[in-house]
Parts: C-alpha cells; sequence; structure tokens
C-alpha cells in the first residue's frame, strides 16, 4: 500500500515539474533506493538516465521562467505532465509489485499537482505580485518533495 501512497506522492510533484520527479525516480533507481531491477522499469536505474533526465530537469527550471512559456493546462504540458507521472508512478507500482497500480496512482497525482500547484503558484504570484518568487517556491516544493518521496521508499 505504501508504493500507491508514493506513486501518488511522485505523480503530484511531477504535476508541479515534469522533469523533476523522473530524475528523482531515475536517481533512487541508479543509488539502489528504488528497487527495479528485475522490473520492465529497469531502464530507470541504467547509468546515464539520471543524467538525461537531470539535465531535462535543469532546462526545465530556466524554461519555466519565460514569459512565452504556455501554461501548465494546455493540452500538450499538461499530456506531458500526466505522462510523467504515470512514469514515475510505474516505477514506485513496479517496485511495489503492482505496475498498473502505480501507473494510475501516478497520473491521479499528476492530476492533482497540474491543477493544484498551478492554482497555488497563481494565488502566490499575486500575493507577491509578480510570478517569479512563487516560480521559485514551486520549485523549491518540487525538488524537496521529490527527495522526500524517493527517500522514503527506500528498499
Amino acid at each position: 500500500m505504501t508504493f500507491y501512497v508514493l506513486a501518488l506522492l511522485i505523480g503530484i510533484i511531477a504535476g508541479l515539474r515534469a522533469m523533476t520527479a523522473p530524475a528523482a525516480v531515475s536517481w533512487a533507481a541508479h543509488l539502489g533506493w528504488l528497487p527495479l531491477a528485475s522490473t520492465p522499469m529497469a531502464f530507470m536505474g541504467f547509468a546515464y538516465t539520471p543524467f538525461i533526465f537531470s539535465v531535462l530537469a535543469l532546462g526545465e527550471f530556466v524554461t519555466d521562467q519565460l514569459p512565452q512559456t504556455p501554461s501548465r493546462k494546455v493540452p500538450m504540458q499538461f499530456g506531458g505532465r500526466i505522462a510523467s507521472g504515470a512514469l514515475c508512478g510505474a516505477c514506485f507500482g513496479a517496485a511495489g509489485g503492482s505496475l498498473v497500480g502505480g501507473i494510475a496512482a501516478g497520473v491521479v497525482g499528476a492530476v492533482i499537482g497540474t491543477l493544484g500547484g498551478a492554482a497555488a503558484r497563481a494565488r502566490l504570484a499575486r500575493a507577491f505580485g509578480k510570478d517569479l518568487p512563487a516560480a521559485l517556491i514551486e520549485d523549491v516544493v518540487a525538488v524537496v518533495g521529490a527527495y522526500l518521496v524517493v527517500t522514503a521508499g527506500r528498499g
């Protein structure tokens, strides 16, 4: 049951930052914190996977601050967050013996994180009078949250 909760939580992180969640999950798999070696998700722990996702996550932190970046609620952005939540949820599900259950929990979490994160960021941006502080707070919440989720799942 713990793996379902972790899959839901990492899905929420994917809704906040689509590439932060898979970067954290990939590092957890690579470091042996998330036992994926004998599952279909084993590729997440391969030697180069965490570095690839980390570069993508860093790029996302930069592009998120750009004024021309579309809303996370447009279909392409929303779909990417759902896919990321599904991937990360699948990893926790596979480690817990239920790939499909993990995918479902990750998708639900991604929807919650996408919509809830957008609402929270909008409120923070209004409170600060500009978006940048709200975006940076969201970055910190995503990184710290991802770390807490993957360390809670250490095998």
